[in-house]
């Protein structure tokens, strides 16, 4: 594939930008597993777009905040840093008009895309017209490299920038954020080395006060027969919108929030496929933001773990998933209430790779994940004067070996999104022998929706 190459027009700041410990461990993984995670942020027009404009956000893009790539050290337990991506991967842009019926296909090929953090190419711009006369739009980004936050900042900039007239230029936009080597590369890296080994002996303690401190258990996945499957197998997705007015409706109903519905359809949804039994807990990942205004950060999501009790005879608590998330808000603000395997992160990035590649044998994926964007997204609906019919943002989890998706015992994906009037939800079903094919999918999810009373419309 030809790379489109970008220089900077100016010096580039100073900072040094240090790898996070979430940066890192997405970075181990990929080495593990390749691009089976990526997020990817999509939009749908009703109007044709120009290849002009896209070729300006491509161009505002690759000078901006994605634009990263990771600088390894020689010296032993100094971070790797970010600096800025000489390259990008070029614009992908299908001359095939896209059907209605194939819209969820479209989006979920972009994601067949190698990255490469190393060389800076974390991200894909790409584009089709539909049958219909519109434009679907899919920006699709490494998890090594940008979080869902990250993805719309840099994005948000992008647009601005784009609908203003500037000229791509990293020095003046959120490209800015992303780092550079250090002056003197060696003293820099020897002192951050000393630091992390103190960070070390610092979390072991923390650690060891917090030993009692617990996380939610996970629901262990039955053994079951397996299902006939190809070697390569893709996870279901669906794509659904719903008024939020009912969606707000019903949760008040049952005494629970906007955010609690949605927990109790990802774990209503797990439960209806046979997975867990009645009266199991289910272990739901929660993320939650912890960017800040020019947060340099790719990575700056923490994890909220609670459990949800699913009941056969009867709709999830919603007052007791609201219960349970103010408690798990309120025990992860505090060091001395968080887990001890959360104070050992720097511990983790210590690790060499052959450890984690022994850890990662029996590692686990989520259960049941789900990301609440609220109306984040909206803020990068429109792409110069063209505003989306639809945005959707989500993860992908990409088509690979059945049995890796066994072993690892993943579930349902869950992201939620609103523009105030209409609720986007994506969903995933990773678990092979539970989600076999889309229409499994959906069929158990209008069952969950059916229960909730709620009136779903599927892309």
């Amino acid at each position: 594939m030809t790379l489109t190459s970008h220089a900077p027009s100016v010096a580039l700041p100073t900072a040094v930008n240090r790898l996070t410990a979430d940066d890192d461990l997405f970075l181990k993984l990929h080495s593990l597993y390749g691009n089976a995670l990526v997020n990817q942020l999509a939009w749908r027009f009703d109007e044709p777009l120009g290849r002009d404009l896209l070729d300006r956000f491509h161009a505002q893009l690759a000078q901006g905040f994605l634009a990263r790539r990771v600088q390894t050290t020689r010296v032993p337990f100094a971070r790797p840093y970010w600096v800025p991506a000489p390259e990008s991967l070029p614009l992908g842009c299908d001359a095939v008009p896209v059907a209605d019926d194939e819209v969820l296909d479209w989006y979920f090929a972009q994601s067949q895309v190698d990255f490469d953090p190393a060389a800076g190419l974390v991200w894909r711009l790409s584009a089709a017209p539909t049958t219909a006369g519109g434009t679907l739009v899919s920006l699709v980004t490494s998890h090594v490299a940008s979080d869902g936050g990250a993805v719309l900042f840099a994005v948000g900039d992008a647009l601005a920038r784009l609908v203003n007239g500037e000229d791509p230029d990293r020095s003046a936009s959120s490209g800015r954020l992303v780092g550079s080597a250090p002056r003197n590369t060696l003293s820099a890296n020897l002192s951050d080395a000393g630091a992390q080994l103190r960070a070390v002996v610092k979390g072991i303690r923390a650690a060891l006060a917090t030993r009692a401190v617990t996380e939610p258990e996970r629901t262990p996945r039955p053994t079951t027969p397996p299902l006939p499957l190809p070697e390569r197998w893709s996870p279901a997705d669906v794509v659904v919108q719903l008024e939020l007015g009912q969606w707000n409706a019903v949760a008040a109903t049952h005494s629970g929030t906007t955010n609690g519905l949605l927990i109790a359809l990802g774990a209503g949804l797990l439960g209806r496929t046979d997975r867990v039994g009645d009266t199991a807990d289910i272990r739901v990942d929660i993320p939650h933001s912890m960017r800040t205004a020019n947060d340099p950060r790719a990575n700056a999501t923490t994890g909220l773990p609670i459990s949800v009790r699913y009941n056969t005879t009867d709709r999830i608590d919603l007052g007791a998933v609201r219960t349970s998330v103010k408690r798990a808000a309120t025990a992860y603000r505090y060091p001395a209430t968080t887990p001890a395997l959360q104070h050992l992160q720097p511990l983790q990035m210590l690790l060499p790779r052959f450890v984690l590649h022994h850890f990662a044998r029996t590692a686990k994926a989520p259960e049941c994940l789900c990301t609440n964007l609220g109306d984040t997204a909206q803020s990068v609906a429109a792409i110069g004067d063209h505003r989306a019919a639809a945005v959707l943002m989500r993860p992908v989890v990409c088509t690979g070996d059945p049995e890796m998706f066994r072993r690892v015992e993943v579930g349902v994906n869950l992201s939620f999104s609103t523009d105030g009037h209409t609720v986007t939800l994506a969903v995933t079903g990773a678990d092979p022998d539970r989600f076999p094919t889309r229409t499994t999918l959906r069929t158990l999810l209008t069952a969950e929706f059916d229960c909730w009373g709620l009136t779903p419309h599927f892309w």
